[in-house]
């Protein structure tokens, strides 16, 4: 169900804020842009609601790679009746660390992409999160050469960019590999 009043939205969300700061005692304060001033700038999420939290209290949402970000992310989704595959119109960031990770993501498909250009062979990502794979996808879009895929299955998918035209019959192997071996990095983490 797409999003039609915005301004309940923010509401709903700020009454949701306000209970867990007021009941949790977190020292945070959030900013809620609603509408096109809520676009992401890199066009790697296609949020209609941003949610800025900072404060003394901001480092506790970002640990462990943002779980409970996520988290609020999920129970504003589901408070304001998104569908699942609209809960990407809802995204909540502190000191600015799914900004950064946005980045960071964008910076990994650049190099993927060079490396993928310079061997012709398909580079694999580490599994992430569904978010994180699709602003993968989308960074990608900006190479006309170069496709990518999502393998694997539950927290162990993950991201494959391959030359445009590549047979990917060939990439359902790569899920029974590790990431690393998967790229031919040799070390890094096995699964």
């Amino acid at each position: 169900m797409p999003i039609e009043d915005y301004s309940a939205v923010a509401q709903k969300i700020a009454a949701l804020l306000k209970t867990i700061t007021t009941t949790g005692g977190l020292r945070l304060k959030y900013r809620i842009t609603a509408g096109e001033g809520a676009a992401d700038p890199d066009k790697l999420e296609a949020r209609e609601i941003y949610v800025e939290l900072a404060g003394p209290d901001a480092p506790l949402l970002t640990q462990r790679g943002g779980e409970l970000l996520h988290a609020l992310e999920h129970v504003a989704s589901k408070i304001i009746r998104l569908d699942p595959e609209e809960h990407d119109k809802v995204s909540f960031d502190a000191n600015n660390f799914k900004a950064m990770r946005a980045r960071e993501l964008k910076l990994q498909a650049e190099t993927a992409a060079e490396k993928v250009r310079h061997t012709g062979q398909p580079y694999s990502f580490a599994p992430m999160s569904s978010r994180e794979r699709r602003m993968l996808h989308l960074a990608f879009r900006a190479y006309d050469d170069i496709e990518t895929s999502s393998t694997g299955e539950g927290p162990r998918r993950f991201v494959v960019a391959h030359p445009k035209g590549y047979d990917t019959t060939k990439l359902a192997a790569l899920g029974n590999q590790s990431y690393a071996g998967a790229r031919g990095g040799g070390g890094g983490r096995r699964r």
